[in-house]
This record gives C-alpha cells, sequence and structure tokens, in this order.
C-alpha cells in the first residue's frame, strides 16, 4: 500500500510539473494555452462608457479561435458612472466593466468595488509583470481590483518633417524648447505651439502646468496633503508651471487667437494639425489616439503626408515628464455568470502581446513595458524613470486636480494674474 501511495504520489507530482513547466513555457513564449474545456458554450458581456470599441471586439474574434462558443459582446449603458452599481445588481449583470482608480475610498463606489473580483490573485494567471508598475493601483487591503487595458499622458504631437525642413531639432530641455520655438516664429509660422484653449476641459493650459505641479508634490508628503486639503498655501505648488507657461504665451510662441480658432480637443486639434504648417500641437495622448484614422480626412495630410510624433514637452531644464496614468481600466464582476471562462479571457487579454495589439489597434499607449512598438509614442520610453511620474502612486485626489486645471485656464486666458491663482487655491469652482 505504501508503494503504491508513493507510485500514485509521483505520477501526480509529475502531472502537476509538466502542467506548470507547460504553462510557463506558453506564457514565456508569448503562446495561449487554454485552460478549460474549449467547446465551453456561454456569454460573456463588456459594459464601459466607450461608444464602441473596435479594438476589444477584435479580441472577441481572436479569443473565439480558441473558444469558438463563447458568445462575448460589449455594450455602453446610458448614463454609465452613475448607474454603474444598479446594473451590477441587476438580472443582466455583466462580466467586465469599465472602472477607475478615482472609485477607490468613494462611497458612492462602495457597491461598485464589492462586486470587484481581486486581480493578483496568482491562480487566476494574468501576466501582470508585463504591466508598467506605476499603473496597478492596489486598494486599501492590498487587493487589485482594476487592471489597466490603456494609458494617457501629456504631450505634445510634434511634425518631424517640418523641423528637418527648418534644420531644427525637438526640444528635450526648456532652453532648447525656447530656441526653437522663437526659430519658428521668426521663419514666419503663427504659433510654433498650438492646442485647444476655448475651455477648460482638456485645454493646453492644463496640459502644460499640471505635469509639474505634479513633479512639485511628488516626495513631498506633507505639500501633498495640504494640498489634497485645498489649503491656500498649497497654491505655490503650482506657480513654477503658471510661470512657464505665461512665459511661452507672452513671448508668442502661442497664439491663443490662433488656437481660439480650434472648436475641439479632440477631432479639430488633430485636423488642425495634419494641415502641416504647425510644429508642435499641445494634446493627450487620447487625442492622439484619432490620428490614424483621420490622416485621410484631412486633405492637405493626404496631398503632402509627413512624419510625427508624440513628446514630452520640456517645461524645465531637466526636459519633460512622462505621466503615467491609467485611461481604461477592466475589473471582473465576481458574481457574474460563468465567472471561471470571464477570467480566462482575462488571462488571454492581459498579456503583453493582446494589449500592444488592442492599443495598436485603438493608438492608445499601452500599460505594457513596450511604449517603443508605437513610433509615435517612443519618445516616452526614453523619458528616464526618474521623471516618470504617476497621478495614482503620488496620491492626487479629483479636488486638486480640478483646481490645477481651472487655476491654470484662468491665468492663460488673462482672467487672473499668476500671483492671485497662487493665493485663490482651494477656491476654483467649475
Amino acid at each position: 500500500m505504501k508503494k503504491m501511495s508513493c507510485v500514485v504520489l509521483a505520477v501526480l507530482f509529475a502531472f502537476v510539473s509538466i502542467g506548470c513547466i507547460s504553462r510557463a513555457w506558453a506564457e514565456s513564449d508569448g503562446v495561449f494555452q487554454p485552460m478549460l474545456d474549449t467547446d465551453t458554450s456561454c456569454e460573456i458581456t463588456v459594459i464601459g462608457s466607450y461608444s464602441n470599441f473596435e479594438a476589444l471586439e477584435a479580441e472577441f474574434e481572436s479569443f473565439n479561435e480558441f473558444y469558438p462558443d463563447v458568445e462575448l459582446s460589449y455594450l455602453k449603458p446610458d448614463d454609465y458612472n452613475n448607474l454603474l452599481g444598479a446594473v451590477l445588481e441587476s438580472t443582466n449583470a455583466p462580466n467586465i466593466f469599465f472602472s477607475n482608480p478615482w472609485m477607490y475610498g468613494n462611497d458612492d463606489y462602495q457597491a461598485v468595488l464589492d462586486h470587484m473580483e481581486d486581480l493578483s490573485d496568482p491562480q487566476l494567471g494574468l501576466d501582470l509583470e508585463c504591466i508598467r508598475p506605476s499603473l496597478l493601483s492596489l486598494d486599501d487591503n492590498g487587493q487589485l481590483l482594476m487592471v489597466p487595458i490603456f494609458a494617457r499622458n501629456y504631450g505634445m504631437l510634434v511634425n518631424n518633417d517640418l523641423f528637418e525642413k527648418e534644420g531644427l531639432q525637438v526640444p528635450t530641455t526648456w532652453e532648447e524648447l525656447l530656441t526653437v520655438c522663437e526659430a519658428f516664429l521668426e521663419k514666419g509660422y503663427a504659433s510654433p505651439m498650438m492646442g485647444y484653449s476655448a475651455d477648460s476641459s482638456g485645454c493646453l493650459m492644463n496640459i502644460l502646468v499640471y505635469p509639474e505641479v505634479l513633479a512639485a508634490l511628488a516626495g513631498d508628503p506633507e505639500a501633498l496633503r495640504a494640498a489634497n486639503g485645498m489649503e491656500p498655501a498649497s497654491g505655490e505648488c503650482m506657480r513654477k508651471g503658471l510661470e512657464a507657461m505665461m512665459q511661452l504665451i507672452g513671448n508668442g510662441y502661442i497664439n491663443l487667437e490662433t488656437c481660439g480658432e480650434i472648436g475641439d480637443n479632440y477631432a479639430e486639434v488633430i485636423l488642425r494639425f495634419l494641415e502641416g504648417d504647425v510644429p508642435m500641437m499641445i494634446c493627450t495622448g487620447d487625442t492622439v489616439s484619432g490620428t490614424g484614422k483621420r490622416e485621410s480626412q484631412s486633405e492637405a495630410f493626404s496631398k503632402a503626408p509627413f512624419t510625427y510624433s508624440f513628446n514630452p514637452i520640456p517645461m524645465s531644464e531637466a526636459g519633460g515628464y512622462f505621466v503615467d496614468s491609467p485611461s481604461v481600466e477592466f475589473s471582473v464582476n465576481k458574481t457574474c455568470d460563468n465567472l471561471d471562462m470571464t477570467n480566462e479571457f482575462m488571462r488571454f487579454l492581459i498579456s503583453r502581446s493582446e494589449l500592444n495589439k488592442m492599443a495598436s489597434v485603438k493608438r492608445l499607449v499601452t500599460p505594457t513595458k513596450d511604449l517603443s512598438f508605437d513610433s509615435v509614442y517612443e519618445p516616452f520610453g526614453h523619458v528616464p524613470t526618474e521623471r516618470v511620474l504617476s497621478p495614482e502612486v503620488i496620491g492626487i485626489t479629483d479636488p486638486l486636480a480640478v483646481q490645477v486645471r481651472l487655476a491654470s485656464y484662468l491665468v492663460g486666458t488673462g482672467a487672473v494674474t499668476v500671483d492671485e491663482a497662487v493665493s485663490q487655491y482651494g477656491s476654483f469652482e467649475q
């Protein structure tokens, strides 16, 4: 009996070892290996705030190559954020849903958080190692309740061909930025730098100032506490960024009258840049995502295409910052039907190859460590680690970010001075 037990245990250990080796080989080789019965028939629903999600639907098709009888669908419920809790409690609750780090600690979203599965559980097999650590936000209990699908950052679209034509180098320091702006101005360019300036939401002013504020608060817990607490003295964290922004505007490097002709911070920013006469267009990575689709919509670009890239804005002598923040995150409803297959789809999706593929289709910033896979975003892959800032890791709250955004807009448009904005921190209202 003892010999038989030993033989049985040896066989079991052999199977377990082979399984582990096989799985490890598959993951290291980048090849997905199904872990469930491939004949399984079920439905999986993903809901979110996107009107359409072609990149995800392409992933559905790829997953169906392994599980042909699993029906996957994407839906956008009305008033997504406000009704998410009710949707998760309904009889047609989704399997996967969009989530955001600002939900942590928010009493209004406690019911939503209660539905989230801990995605850091090693039993799930998600390849979290491929994701930049600064994008993985844990709750107070150390659980990973949401995982990034796309990331966002701030910067400027650069017309590389214009720089080459005028014999200039893309700036990497503040002095270089001032020098190339002055050179473009002298060569007849009406606004060397442009961007959306008609409203505080998504305005170029915030894109310029916000990274500098993050840098001022990073590593200073007391200053961060005061800023999150809306203490007026904390307005000093905005001064450096506001003054640098006003130097660009005051020197004519950013012509707000010209910028004011742009009607929104997405499609019109892109189409204006594709005209080909703007050296640097200030925007977010979310805006950059729409460039590929709109190249064919631009008559000017179709006639005279040019190469472009998305670069950090060097607002200080040390260079620009990479503000690395999640754009879209997925959470799994732990009380959903077909949880095993839902987790199997997440295991398929959360991998270096699939996340990069989705980012490529959507032309958004990948959450993986492979920033160089898309030449448009490659410049951010060269930003030194010490200049990569994650608002979530630093501890920036939404009210703080709102104060910076509103102050930047009011200063940039001349409604208040830098000194007034600094002294009035905590009192700006949308």
